[in-house]
């Protein structure tokens, strides 16, 4: 099978960020520098930065609540908390996507590689639900203007119409269904608002709930198999299209 789904299957990381570590040179087949979209099998020797890597048997699914200034990364230079280091399982899991580092709440770990992908596909349509306070009052022009879709200048494209709850004066909920990078809050300085706090609680099935800031927990079996069904599933909610942005 090509590398990339070899170590999502292992639990290592998902098969972009195995593009991504292969790029790098941190990855060893054989004791040669992997390349991007090699094949590799069970009896080959792969290392990712000198760890042998073996085929994991127990799925697991973790629900995080991230806490702000925590990093969604496995780069470590620049000194920063790493998500990773909020969880202490036997196996190996990776994120599903992202959340920024000045953002918080909902984040799913696990080392089953092609869940992770198809959650992180675009066209599946998948619902992602946020608390956001901004630095303005909430109009219901804003709304409006949210939930129609917000041209991007910048990344020249469009977001899709979502659905958008005014919750207090200055904060409302907002559903998404795509995650272009650190969307709403472009979104909202279209409309020259500042996000001053944004908490993801709900991704597909599975809420934040009452997890504590900085926790973990792992998902039920009915969660789990929930959570499958509906990545199996074709997006209901909107129109599927070429896009494949992971959330964020």
């Amino acid at each position: 099978m090509r590398l990339n789904k070899y170590l999502a299957q292992c639990g290592v990381c998902s098969r972009r960020e195995a593009d991504r570590l292969a790029e790098k040179g941190r990855i060893l087949v054989n004791g040669q520098t992997a390349k991007v979209g090699m094949e590799v099998g069970l009896q080959d020797d792969v290392t990712v930065d000198g760890k042998k890597i073996t085929i994991q048997e127990r799925e697991i699914f973790l629900a995080v609540n991230k806490p702000r200034g925590v990093v969604v990364t496995t780069d470590r230079t620049h000194g920063d908390r790493l998500l990773e280091d909020l969880v202490d399982v036997p196996q190996r899991v990776f994120p599903v996507g992202r959340l920024d580092k000045e953002s918080e709440g909902l984040i799913l770990m696990t080392n089953n590689g092609d869940v992770s992908n198809r959650i992180q596909k675009a066209r599946g349509c998948h619902e992602k639900e946020y608390l956001v306070t901004i630095d303005k009052p909430v109009s219901d022009q804003l709304l409006a203007s949210l939930a129609a879709g917000v041209r991007l200048p910048e990344l020249d494209r469009s977001t899709r119409p979502c659905r958008v709850k005014k919750t207090g004066t200055n904060s409302f909920d907002i559903i998404l269904t795509e995650g272009m990078n650190r969307q709403i809050r472009r979104m909202c300085g279209v409309f020259d608002c500042r996000v001053k706090k944004l908490k993801r609680i709900r991704i597909m099935n599975i809420r934040l709930g009452n997890l504590k800031t900085g926790t973990y927990r792992e998902l039920t079996r009915q969660e789990v198999e929930e959570l499958k069904r509906l990545t199996r599933a074709s997006g209901e909610s909107c129109k599927p299209d070429k896009r494949e942005n992971t959330y964020g």
